[in-house]
């Protein structure tokens, strides 16, 4: 494994604004820490996952999905020997920038911000991180490392159309510093797929614990009924909760296995010697193999089936765009009532769209009652 040592992003190129180092911490540290503390970080835990934050204390919110994600993604960057500080703060910081309701909301919002630049979630984190997060004297934002600027703006990959981004955030405000046509660098990678590995898993196991669909449906996906089948013969009268956490204990593991093993086979066989091959790459590094991408778009279609397009959750989904149009016209005709003069002269779209997204669910819920 040390051969793959050098790989990693251990030095960064330093942060947008200049700042000295810190005697105790590495940059990457730093920038973790400012996420935690963070304000927008702490409204995740009333943001939507899947159930409307409102609906029961035992499914995930953004902030539990947020902190699972890490969890993952750290102990895969560890064991590559790559930066587990910054796979861990690109994963606890990739979605500050979603809606409230999820990602019905920021559908809603999309739409209302149609003529103006449109909506994106991950364009939304930068806007959080550069400069809606003010609580330094010197500069706007959290003035992150430009490695993690770079991670979270391609959360999906290389970037080769760079208008959208022009527009919501303003590519001055990089400084020349993000090459956007460059693959992102392997932390990048494995926060993005951690985050498919957990909401694919967790998401199952919040759709059982609300009824919408049973275990047996669950293991007629042959990836499930391997797990549920070796686990059988433990199997004792009214532990089914405890038979759901072993299968996705397992199949996250089993995820992860395969993800390390096919990541490790990937540096060899794309020559992976250096971050220069990494950046140069025009393939994804960390990436499952065959078989497993195969077993994701299964349960990728389980759950759509079984629980996104359940009529429940629809019609939670349909109120919540609701909330976010109503909201977002009801601000529009009196913007001097809930945004400053300052926020309002530089863009008065864009700013009742951070206002919004910047809701948690039930702040939405409350702000819609109170101004019907």
């Amino acid at each position: 494994m040390k051969k793959f040592a050098n790989l990693g992003l251990f030095k960064s190129k330093g942060r947008i604004f200049k700042e000295s180092n810190n005697q105790y911490r590495t940059p990457f540290q730093r920038d973790r820490d400012r996420i935690v503390h963070s304000a927008s970080f702490r409204r995740l835990k009333h943001k939507t996952q899947v159930f409307v934050n409102t609906e029961g204390d035992h499914y995930r919110t953004r902030i539990t999905h947020s902190i699972e994600v890490a969890q993952i993604a750290r102990s895969i960057a560890k064991y590559l020997h790559l930066n587990d500080d910054l796979a861990e703060t690109l994963s606890l910081a990739h979605d500050l920038g979603h809606t409230p309701f999820g990602h019905a909301g920021e559908e809603a919002l999309n739409d209302c911000m149609s003529h103006n630049g449109g909506f994106d979630h991950n364009l939304q984190t930068l806007r959080i991180v550069m400069f809606l997060e003010n609580r330094y004297l010197k500069f706007r934002g959290l003035n992150l490392t430009v490695e993690t600027l770079d991670g979270l703006l391609k959360h999906n990959g290389s970037i080769f159309n760079t208008s959208q981004i022009d527009e919501i955030i303003g590519l001055k405000n990089f400084k020349k510093k993000i090459h956007y046509k460059k693959s992102p660098s392997l932390e990048a990678q494995i926060s993005s797929i951690s985050d498919d590995i957990a909401y694919n898993n967790h998401d199952i196991q919040d759709g059982i614990k609300a009824k919408l669909f049973k275990l047996n449906d669950l293991i007629e996906i042959s990836f499930f009924k391997e797990i549920h089948s070796f686990h059988k013969k433990n199997i004792k009268n009214n532990n089914n909760n405890i038979l759901i956490y072993q299968i996705i204990r397992d199949s996250i593991d089993l995820m992860v296995k395969d993800l390390i093993k096919n990541t490790m086979q990937n540096f060899k066989k794309n020559r992976i010697k250096n971050i220069q091959n990494v950046y140069s790459s025009t393939s994804q590094i960390v990436c499952f193999s065959n078989k497993f991408k195969n077993i994701e778009k299964e349960i990728r279609l389980f759950l759509r089936k079984k629980m996104y397009n359940n009529k429940n959750v629809l019609i939670k989904n349909n109120n919540g765009k609701k909330i976010v149009k109503n909201l977002y016209s009801l601000i529009s005709k009196k913007p001097n009532k809930f945004l400053n003069r300052k926020q309002l002269k530089e863009d008065k779209n864009r700013a009742i769209a951070d206002f919004i997204s910047g809701m948690t669910d039930r702040y939405a819920i409350n702000l819609y009652k109170n101004t019907k």
